[in-house]
């Protein structure tokens, strides 16, 4: 019988829509450089998911919701790499957010251990979306790890033409940091809820 710990099964969310998606690029990344005891699937359904409506609460879920919120629950925790809008998460992001945080208590995200990273062509490199996104994790208890952080500033000159991250250092950062990950999301293993 072996000793060695079940693979964890991690949702990337990109909180951007465009092809060329920096963000997008940085999840694939951290598929390649993940540790061995962890799978990286990335979610691509974000673009169908309708506004967030509360009027819909109760009833026949949209497809796309159900699919996003069935993903979040199948997973073991989530990596979500968030570009920076107007100092902000992006829209299309906090309306995934606010879906999968319904039903209040029961909801997917309902204490789901997540990482939180993002890549921005700017030179903040994401940080006040990662705190706002924080924020909304208070709300659904969803054990974002504090420490490490990371963002990428001047993501432009990290990455080549097809998106393939290039910077090494990058990558030892994002590799350290996806070990940080793993160590943090096996501390809520098969521990009861509070």
């Amino acid at each position: 019988m072996s000793g060695a710990a079940p693979t964890l099964r991690v949702l990337g969310i990109a909180g951007s829509l465009r092809a060329g998606s920096y963000n997008r690029a940085l999840l694939r990344a951290a598929r390649g450089v993940a540790p061995a005891g962890m799978d990286i699937a990335i979610f691509e359904g974000l673009r169908d998911v309708p506004p967030y409506d509360a009027d819909q609460e109760g009833g026949a879920e949209p497809a796309a919701v159900a699919a996003l919120r069935r993903a979040i629950r199948e997973a073991d925790a989530l990596l979500i790499a968030t570009p920076e809008y107007n100092y902000g998460v992006p829209g299309v992001l906090k309306n995934a957010i606010d879906w999968a945080s319904r039903p209040a208590g029961r909801a997917a995200l309902t204490r789901k251990p997540a990482g939180v990273l993002g890549a921005s062509a700017g030179a903040s490199g994401t940080m006040r979306a990662q705190l706002a996104l924080r924020q909304s994790f208070v709300f659904t208890e969803t054990y974002a790890m504090l420490r490490p952080e990371f963002f990428l500033p001047r993501a432009g000159e990290k990455f080549d033409a097809s998106g393939e991250l290039t910077d090494e250092a990058t990558r030892d950062h994002l590799r350290q940091f996806l070990a940080a990950l793993e160590t943090w999301i096996r501390r809520f293993e098969a521990k009861p809820a509070p």
